[in-house]
């Protein structure tokens, strides 16, 4: 695991911690988003992708993988683009 950052999702009318675990490992650029993501979540790669270049902000692309924990709750909406970008930053610095 390379990043650890918290968000949290609705399932309901109730609110869940959802814990984004990353690792960028070497190799051809891509992405894998496990963790039962919505189509919103899947795309924030790209939106991410996108804030990050158009802001000078270096980032290192490769194999991304985020984790979405729990599993077991379904993610979705935008909500988690911040996160996934603070992750990117942050994967730089380590």
């Amino acid at each position: 695991m390379l990043s650890q950052v918290w968000s949290s999702t609705t399932h309901g009318v109730e609110a869940l911690p959802v814990e984004l675990e990353t690792n960028v490992a070497s190799g051809m650029r891509g992405l894998s988003v496990v963790g039962l993501p919505r189509a919103a979540v899947r795309e924030s790669f790209d939106r991410v992708r996108a804030a990050l270049e158009n802001n000078d902000i270096p980032v290192e692309w490769g194999r991304i993988t985020i984790n979405l924990a729990p599993a077991d709750v379904p993610k979705e909406s935008a909500a988690f683009d911040l996160p996934v970008a603070a992750q990117q930053v942050v994967s730089l610095s380590v």
